[in-house]
């Protein structure tokens, strides 16, 4: 393998470390962790499987076959210093299926498009209302739908009337609150969450184009809510602003709606027409007035 080909690999290989574990580096996980994500990436399969009803059976993964295929016989030799032509390349067929396990159309989709990491750091958001209310946080923590109907902005524009699903995963890094977002093709939106009493705050920023977004929600009686045993949040709703590079600003109502059950969770964005068996029958009632939710008036 070329120097190039082994950083394409290094760099899959750290992105699916952060994707299932939210370890940094590939050299962090463990053989029964990678064992342990050969078994997600079969589920994966199956699903990916059922979804385009291909009746042939899937290749699975062995369960060693990251740890053993990928990281033993390939990027260990490398880090090693190991001569680059002894070190054989992999089968491009399965590093295919990965990536588009992942989101990505193929492998060179995955290597022109894929972001290494996402620039928390630049991210700023620090309100000194009151009290970080981290209890409400914690409670926030896990994956969500996130639902908007984004209409064109001028009325002149008709189009078919449908609803946008991202998916959504808030957790927690040492002392912050974190958020990943799905969005268009295969863009992510990445931000911070943090909470005052009882309103919500998220800025978010994209990996593709500069735009920021922001969220604003209030949970109404949310202490006597926390107070209760094992009560959680399952709803949430948010007005959420941004400003695109050839229109005003725009407002929206949106909706996150709790994934009930993660090994459920698909981490991809779709587009739903009203009448789509995806689309929850709480979450249509919310969003069928137009008027209430997009906001016009800026």
């Amino acid at each position: 393998m070329s120097r190039e080909e082994l950083q394409h690999l290094e760099r899959l290989m750290n992105y699916i470390t952060w994707h299932f574990l939210r370890k940094k580096e590939w050299k962090d996980v463990s053989k029964s962790e990678w064992a342990n994500i050969s078994a997600e990436f079969n589920t994966l399969l199956e699903k990916q499987q059922r979804h385009k009803r291909i009746k042939t059976a899937a290749a699975f993964f062995g369960e060693n076959y990251f740890y053993e295929h990928l990281v033993i016989r390939k990027l260990k030799p490398w880090k090693s210093r190991k001569p680059l032509n002894g070190i054989s390349s992999p089968n491009f067929a399965r590093l295919n299926t990965i990536v588009s396990l992942l989101g990505y159309t193929n492998y060179i989709d995955f290597i022109n498009n894929a972001t290494d990491s996402f620039s928390f750091q630049e991210l700023k958001i620090n309100i000194p209302l009151a009290p970080v209310n981290t209890a409400l946080l914690d409670n926030l923590v896990g994956c969500w739908y996130c639902y908007n109907r984004n209409l064109p902005y001028h009325e002149d524009k008709q189009t078919e009337e449908r609803i946008w699903r991202s998916a959504m995963e808030i957790y927690r890094s040492g002392d912050e609150y974190l958020v990943e977002r799905t969005g268009k093709g295969n863009h992510m939106y990445y931000g911070k969450i943090t909470s005052y009493a009882n309103y919500v705050f998220i800025i978010m920023n994209s990996t593709t184009f500069i735009r920021q977004r922001h969220f604003v929600g209030r949970v109404k009686d949310v202490e006597d809510r926390l107070a209760r045993p094992g009560h959680l949040i399952n709803e949430l709703s948010f007005i959420s602003t941004c400003v695109s590079f050839n229109e005003e600003p725009i407002a929206l109502y949106e909706i996150f709606d709790r994934v009930p059950n993660a090994k459920t969770f698909q981490k991809d964005s779709v587009d739903l027409a009203l009448d789509s068996p995806l689309l929850p029958a709480h979450i249509l009632k919310h969003l069928a007035n137009t008027r209430e939710n997009r906001i016009t008036d800026h």
